[in-house]
């Protein structure tokens, strides 16, 4: 076998490889996106329940408060 002909059958090798790894990396990216949303959505319902407890929510309108009462 010739120098070329083993350079074009290593060139094809690679090029299945590469072929290959996107069909196996082909359905990552659905489940990549659902996991994030679910996280997301988690993240939300968190940050929902820590802004709407009383301690929070007395500490936010006392800030609204004093900033609508500013002098000018």
């Amino acid at each position: 076998m010739g120098v070329s002909a083993a350079m074009g059958r290593q060139a094809r090798m690679r090029a299945r490889a590469r072929r290959d790894a996107a069909r196996r990396d082909a359905g990552m990216t659905t489940s990549e996106y659902a996991v994030g949303t679910i996280a997301a959505a988690g993240f939300a319902a968190v940050l929902y329940k820590i802004v709407t407890s009383g301690t929070v929510s007395g500490a936010l309108e006392s800030m609204i408060g004093k900033a609508l009462d500013a002098p000018f």
